[in-house]
């Protein structure tokens, strides 16, 4: 004789029901109300705080982490960037925010940042904050970074990273994520594929 009753089955159902409705619903509020939680405060090459999930600015942010001292990814990625922008229609390039975000605050100060930022493309912002605020930021979209000491190097220390340009929505909802290229095509589909499907 069978185990289940009627109403064990009818219970096994109800909490199954509940236990979808539950994940499902924590999986869209992460991913519709990422930046409302966050409050990460950003500072530009005017020492200003600076939100980058302003709602009020429409434009679809590509955000990338680096910093001013790295030695060949950083500049390669973004004079791809650059050169990207340079190629997209201005009206296409209108819709974008680029942002480079700073993971060495310890040497890269806000307006350090955006000088470097803008040597490579006026469109580009340059922002730094505390370790553990670019941290939080960071490791929401899984960028990896360390400190490597460089004991026989006057720098003292590099930063080991990923690199991969974010493009994110007003609220930071993750869009695509275009990895590190020597071309700047890649960035320009990515650019004009996002326009066309905004």
């Amino acid at each position: 004789m069978s185990k289940f009753t009627p109403i064990t089955i009818v219970l096994a159902l109800i909490m199954g029901v509940a236990f979808m409705a539950y994940f499902t619903s924590s999986d869209d509020e992460q991913v519709n109300t990422n930046a409302q939680n966050w409050q990460i405060t950003l500072f530009g090459e005017d020492e200003q705080p600076v939100n980058i999930f302003d709602l009020a600015d429409p434009r679809v942010r590509i955000v990338y982490f680096g910093f001013t001292r790295c030695p060949d990814v950083c500049p390669t990625s973004l004079a791809m960037l650059s050169a990207a922008l340079r190629e997209v229609d201005d009206s296409v390039k209108m819709q974008f925010r680029p942002i480079f975000i700073s993971i060495d605050p310890e040497r890269d100060d806000s307006k350090t940042a955006a000088t470097y930022a803008h040597y490579f493309h006026p469109m580009i912002e340059g922002l730094s904050a505390p370790l553990d605020k670019t941290t939080l930021l960071a490791q929401h979209y899984e960028v990896v970074f360390r400190k490597a000491e460089l004991p026989n190097s006057v720098l003292g220390y590099t930063i080991d990273h990923s690199s991969y340009f974010y493009f994110l929505k007003p609220d930071g909802t993750l869009l695509e994520k275009v990895p590190h290229t020597n071309s700047p095509e890649p960035i320009v589909v990515a650019i004009n594929n996002t326009a066309t499907n905004r």
